[in-house]
């Protein structure tokens, strides 16, 4: 299998400027606008207007940077157009109608067709499908159209109209901009102080050290993230291994990620222990390389053991040189059978004493097919399916003596492109399954927890310390000793 290229690097990233909204609703909205004007490009006057009108929109582009407006939020973002159209400010019908279009045909198009087609062999019909999680996705991505459209085209008709005063010498109505622009803010600003409630509880203080329970140990440890699995979906496929460890181990029933549950900033929070506040890293489009405090992956290197991540291309940004990269096109048929190749291969060869392989199938098929179709559940029975494959073949190769083996989704996904960030409904909690030859049997943990324990849990059963941030608690009920201690 090839790992991610250089390029498919710099490509992942440049491609998550299109995919994250706050990066997205500018560029697009620029473009549109270069596009409309097109035809006075050659006029310096033009170009000045331009400049100036762009100025005096900025502090708009901001204010839908800085706030995002997913899930139900996004249905107030009509009422500043409202506002505009009772001030009665000019609206330019052809560049809202161009606009309109170039989005449509960037995501239903070129995206939800071309893009899935070229990267990962969906259908060219994929169109047919795919406006519907266009209209449907309530995350604040690229994809969810009922944010972008109002953003984009109170955006296009301010610009327009500052840009049209100038061009006819008329006098700018400076008072009404900035009113306009001061309402706008206080409104927002209300919305997201007293609306804006769902992010998970954070652990506040720093993980604890546990006892040192040696009983807790084991040799190894092996992390399959199932990316982008949604828990009702999986419990309604057809798991029968998956089943079968979770009557072997302990499973974590309400187990919650991280906001936003972008893939980037769980595995980042996964395995160190910590928020995006304080590793760094607030969604897949990361401004600067690398987390800011120590991983999972430092801790084993202080007591001499070894980590490896296989993953995305982008999971590099976040975690550098302890990520093995896969590149992420080809056919979604082929893509979690070849990477559990390639886990098999790091295995035999490297023998890492943590390895976490993401598997993406699941993901990618809910992306551009949707989560509430058949598609869906089948790659999660193909992925219970190489699951067991491979855990049979480390039995076989003796890695499996004493290994403690963890099985999760990073996130879940709600209906719609893109359908994870903002906690929507099928995102909020993962299945997270714990076996091992310490871990108790038929055990369902139904307390709340959240992944940022991870990191704190493998360091303690790898004899480690823990991250220099690690906030997430060791899951203690998960351990064999638990109950003979009670006993």
């Amino acid at each position: 299998m090839k790992s991610a290229s250089k390029f498919e690097k710099v490509a992942a990233r440049c491609w998550n400027l299109l995919n994250e909204g706050k990066p997205f609703t500018p560029i697009f909205t620029v473009g549109t606008m270069l596009l409309f004007h097109l035809g006075d490009f050659a006029s310096l006057p033009f170009w000045l207007n331009f400049t100036i009108s762009l100025a005096i929109t900025l502090p708009l582009f901001i204010l839908f940077f800085v706030y995002d407006f997913p899930l139900f939020l996004r249905n107030y973002l009509w009422l500043p157009i409202v506002a505009y159209l009772i001030i009665g400010w000019e609206w330019n019908l052809g560049l809202s109608l161009l606009g309109i279009g170039l989005y449509f045909f960037f995501t239903i198009l070129f995206w939800g067709t071309l893009y899935y087609h070229l990267r990962i062999g969906t259908s060219w019909l994929n169109f047919t499908r795919f406006w519907k999680l266009v209209l449907k996705n309530s995350d604040s991505t690229s994809g969810n159209a009922q944010e972008q459209l109002p953003k984009f085209l109170l955006l296009l008709a301010y610009w327009q109209y500052t840009y049209s005063l100038l061009d006819t010498s008329q006098q700018l109505p400076i008072v009404q901009f900035l009113s306009f622009f001061g309402g706008l803010l206080v409104f927002t600003f209300i919305l997201h102080r007293y609306l804006f409630d769902w992010k998970p509880k954070m652990y506040e203080e720093y993980a604890k050290e546990a006892e040192d329970w040696k009983e807790d140990r084991a040799d190894r440890v092996v992390v399959i993230v199932v990316d982008g699995m949604r828990k009702e979906r999986y419990q309604e496929a057809e798991t029968p291994f998956l089943d079968s460890l979770k009557a072997e181990g302990t499973e974590f029933s309400n187990m919650e990620t991280v906001y936003p549950a972008r893939t980037v900033v769980c595995f980042s929070s996964m395995f160190t222990g910590t928020y995006p506040y304080e590793h760094g890293i607030t969604s897949n489009m990361v401004w600067k390389l690398g987390i800011k405090v120590e991983s999972i992956f430092d801790s084993l290197r202080k007591v001499g053991k070894k980590g490896r991540l296989l993953g995305v291309a982008h999971l590099v940004d976040s975690m550098g040189s302890d990520v093995d990269t896969f590149t992420a096109v080809m056919h979604n048929d082929k893509a979690d059978p070849t990477i559990m190749k390639k886990a098999k291969h790091i295995m035999k060869e490297q023998d890492p004493d943590l390895f976490i392989v993401q598997m993406i199938g699941t993901d990618q098929t809910g992306h551009s097919r949707g989560v509430l179709y058949d598609e869906y559940l089948q790659k999660i029975k193909e992925a219970d399916r190489l699951i067991e494959d491979f855990v049979q073949w480390m039995t076989e190769e003796g890695k499996m003596e004493n290994t403690t083996l963890f099985i999760c989704a990073d996130h879940g996904q709600a209906d719609g492109i893109g359908g994870h960030g903002h906690l929507d409904e099928g995102e909020r909690f993962v299945p997270f399954i714990m076996h091992g030859p310490n871990i108790q049997k038929g055990r369902k943990v139904e307390s709340k927890h959240s992944l940022v324990s991870m990191a704190s849990t493998i360091a303690h059963i790898l004899g480690a310390p823990f991250p220099s941030h690690a906030r997430g608690p060791v899951l203690e009920e998960a351990f064999r000793r638990k109950e003979e201690h009670r006993e």
